[in-house]
């Protein structure tokens, strides 16, 4: 088994120079470690001022396993996802396959609950998911808020204004989810930017 675990940390290694289409304040751009890093502890932060309790250790596991399939399946960003159903497919696809080998790797009782939190993350219904998939929107808002406009796309000034239906279920994730929004708003109008046209 010893051997097993090590082949899972060995393919959690390419997470961390698998890129992202985001980029940190210094200019240079991210990986997928980096962002589910920063997730990890945002779900520190907000665990005690969500609007019903959750399993933290639970919380923690599935942020930190939710994009592990990226390290065989590599990251697609979601714009390029929402303008094209075929690529949609072959993203779940290539990612239930990753999770399988991630399962059959791991054998037993620990393969099985790596692979059992991220379908739970991925069909969102617990509250410990929805958690999780509002911290991976509002940490990407956060990293952009930071990064130069000049790195944005002309889609992700409207993806600004499209956070709130993630995080409308929580009142504490829903607040913060203003401040990056209003953050975002304030970056935009700087850049000389159509705020309302982005908005529509």
């Amino acid at each position: 088994m010893e051997h097993n675990i090590l082949q899972v940390i060995a393919l959690a290694e390419k997470l961390k120079y698998e890129m992202r289409h985001s980029w940190l304040s210094n200019g240079r751009q991210e990986s997928v470690a980096e962002h589910t890093w920063r997730m990890s502890l945002m779900a520190i932060l907000v665990e005690p001022y969500l609007d019903q309790k959750v399993s933290i250790e639970k919380l923690l596991k599935m942020v930190i396993i939710h994009d592990l399939v990226e390290a065989e399946a590599g990251d697609i960003p979601a714009f390029d996802t929402m303008n094209s159903h075929e690529l949609q497919l072959q993203k779940q696809k290539n990612e239930q396959e990753a999770i399988l080998n991630i399962k059959r790797t791991l054998k037993g009782s620990l393969g099985t609950e790596l692979y059992d939190l991220w379908m739970e993350f991925e069909a969102k219904e617990t509250y410990e998911a929805k958690v999780a998939n509002a911290l991976d929107k509002l940490e990407v808002k956060i990293q952009h808020n930071e990064a130069d406009i000049d790195t944005w796309l002309p889609i992700e000034h409207k993806m600004t204004f499209q956070v709130a239906k993630h995080t409308n279920f929580d009142s504490f994730l829903s607040k913060l989810q203003k401040i990056i929004e209003q953050d975002g708003e304030k970056k935009l109008l700087a850049a000389g930017i159509d705020v309302e046209a982005c908005k529509q």
